[in-house]
């Protein structure tokens, strides 16, 4: 099995294996290339954000810096707005549904390593896929960790850490991010 698909399928995989490596460097070649665009290249930087990512669906507007690690493993749906300087981790699937707002200074990651020293010092990782669902909000400077599922028609609170899953139709906030009250 190669260690794409270990990776993808959230197996333990070697980081510094030759094809992930490739991957990542063709990646940010792309994400340098959006970020050197000016603002008014709407038609350039949507063609750009088509070729990092898995799919994009209609409407989908990233604002500038972005860093992102695969892109390949990232899909969104319609009418999607990423404020400034988000940070995507995607080693794993990461599902972005439909009319979601993400504030600046976001991070999703993926991407786990062992508590095992000696794994660590192997470069052997690990990932969680994170899914965020349709309506949902996510506030500024808010970190998502692996394996979390964000329901829809959710609103995580700014600088929160989401490092589990929030249910539907609720306001969470906090660290660590938990529902305070249910959206009417």
């Amino acid at each position: 099995m190669s260690a794409l698909t270990s990776m993808v399928n959230g197996l333990d995989y070697p980081i510094n294996d030759e094809e992930l490596i490739e991957i990542r460097y063709q990646t940010r070649d792309k994400v340098d290339e959006f970020n050197a665009l000016g603002a008014r290249q709407v038609a350039e930087k949507d063609s750009l954000i088509r070729k990092i990512f898995g799919q994009v669906g209609h409407n989908v507007h990233f604002e500038k810096g972005m860093r992102i690690d695969y892109g390949i493993n990232t899909t969104f749906g319609d009418n999607v707005f990423i404020n400034f300087n988000f940070v995507l981790l995607d080693c794993a699937p990461v599902c972005i549904g439909n009319n979601v707002f993400i504030g600046p200074d976001v991070q999703i990651y993926t991407a786990q390593h062992p508590l095992d020293c000696d794994l660590r010092r192997e470069h052997i990782g690990s990932a969680q896929p994170v899914t965020i669902g349709n309506d949902v909000w996510i506030g500024g400077g808010c970190i998502v960790l692996p394996g979390v599922t964000i329901g829809a028609g959710s609103t995580i609170g700014a600088g929160s850490v989401v490092t589990r899953s929030i249910p539907k139709g609720v306001v969470a906030c906090g660290n660590p991010c938990r529902a305070v009250r249910r959206v009417d």
